[in-house]
């Protein structure tokens, strides 16, 4: 679900309610092994799970006063985090703008 590129943790496949809880644990252990930005060109299906996720990851991140990042956010996952009122919490990487 989540492979390593350098500080990249890419997440590949689909995140929903059906597997999210593996996707947050995954995702943590990246963190907390150094990864710096989470890129999401590869995931295939969301929902809300997603967003909870990132956030989740995101909190993890600033309790260990750690720098994150998302890359390639998917239109879908923009547009729940626009409807939540939380887009603006969700720091983009320069690069993948």
């Amino acid at each position: 679900m989540i492979r390593r590129e350098g500080e990249r943790a890419c997440v590949d496949g689909p995140v929903t309610l059906a597997n999210v809880t593996r996707v947050l644990e995954e995702g943590y252990a990246q963190l907390r092994s150094g990864a710096r930005i989470v890129d999401l060109a590869g995931v295939t299906e969301l929902d809300s799970s997603l967003l909870a996720a990132l956030l989740a990851w995101l909190r993890d991140a600033r309790s260990r006063n750690a720098e994150l990042a998302f890359a390639n956010l998917p239109e879908g996952l923009t547009t729940i985090a626009r409807l939540y009122g939380v887009a603006e919490l969700l720091p983009q990487d320069a690069a993948s703008h």
